[in-house]
């Protein structure tokens, strides 16, 4: 490492030398433009391109006839969240129709990838999807909005013996994924490459909250399964349905309070959101003395509806939790 003085040139404009050796190695000249860009650590890097267009990462999977459906599954959504623009599956051609249904299942379980080229014996996929786009504030929003309305339609896929909008409540949990994984891709994108420290942070805390929600969908589901479980019980006690309901309902508050102590950065708001789980768990511990009263499979389904709205506040809190964490690393400091 060698030392170069700092140089005012005018009033405003300071200027460092290059070395000559690395000016020569990339085939640059006088009047070549350079990209300059602030790391999370202070220091400065320069590159010879801009970093608006990076190269696209290519990834190349053989399958050679022993995958099943869920492993190759989980080796394609590992590229795509691991952020390869180009995903190839190599084969044999006797394997071609269970490659071709994989890929294309792929395809509507994520956001961006088509596929854009087949041959007898491979598949390309290309990610097209666009982050400026469909940003990770954006994938949160639509999380949120997503499970509070699957919260909502499976407790009263229960009260009102639903099985239509039980069904529905699953098919959305799909929609969920979807955007947990675009957010995964954006968070390991990031932290590919140089990137400013509250981008950073920002994207960290974002991952995490998409897993939050991504969790609340998940307990949606197993309300909206044991619903349908339930659907055959005769004289489900109104009273019952009621706490349900209710608890419910604070759930939901928890979670709406959280999300917008998120996006307004407000840790008073996430404080109240955190401090409410004290009355939503008295509410919780009611109802499992009144479900604890009941007998086989129905004290199963009632038992997991009862456990699935407390975490759901449990999952909200910690949302609140890492909004106030993010409001105070992203505070302005003193002037």
């Amino acid at each position: 490492m060698e030392g170069r003085k700092l140089q005012l040139a005018g009033k405003s404009t300071f200027l460092v030398s290059l070395p000559k050796r690395w000016v020569t190695s990339a085939g640059l000249k006088a009047g070549d433009t350079l990209f300059v860009d602030t790391e999370s650590d202070g220091s400065v890097s320069i590159r010879q391109r801009s970093n608006t267009r990076p190269l696209v990462r290519r990834k190349a999977f053989h399958e050679r006839g022993e995958e099943t459906r869920e492993h190759l599954l989980r080796k394609l959504i590992g590229a795509y969240v691991s952020g390869f623009g180009l995903i190839e599956i190599r084969f044999a051609p006797a394997r071609s129709p269970f490659i071709r249904k994989v890929a294309r299942e792929f395809c509507r379980l994520v956001i961006g990838p088509e596929v854009i080229e087949e041959t007898a014996n491979t598949i390309l996929i290309q990610d097209l999807s666009d982050p400026t786009e469909l940003s990770s504030e954006k994938c949160l929003r639509r999380m949120h909005l997503t499970v509070r309305a699957m919260l909502e339609d499976a407790v009263g896929a229960l009260k009102d013996a639903d099985e239509a909008v039980a069904h529905d409540v699953d098919l959305r949990s799909q929609d969920v994924n979807r955007l947990y994984w675009m957010v995964a891709k954006q968070y390991h994108n990031a932290h590919s490459g140089p990137s400013e420290g509250s981008v950073a942070a920002t994207i960290h805390g974002h991952r995490l909250i998409a897993k939050l929600l991504q969790r609340i969908g998940e307990h949606a589901q197993r309300i909206a399964a044991a619903s349908t479980i339930l659907r055959g019980e005769k004289n489900v006690d109104p009273k019952l349905l009621e706490q349900l309901t209710e608890a419910r309902s604070s759930a939901v508050a928890i979670l709406d309070k959280a999300f917008q102590a998120l996006v307004t950065r407000n840790i008073e708001t996430a404080n109240e959101a955190i401090d409410a789980r004290v009355d939503h768990q008295r509410l919780i511990d009611a109802l499992a003395r009144r479900v604890s009263t009941r007998r086989g499979e129905a004290l199963l389904a009632l038992g997991g509806i009862v456990d699935s709205l407390g975490r759901t506040a449990v999952y909200a809190t910690e949302i609140a939790e890492e909004a106030i964490d993010l409001a105070v690393f992203l505070e302005p400091g003193p002037a």
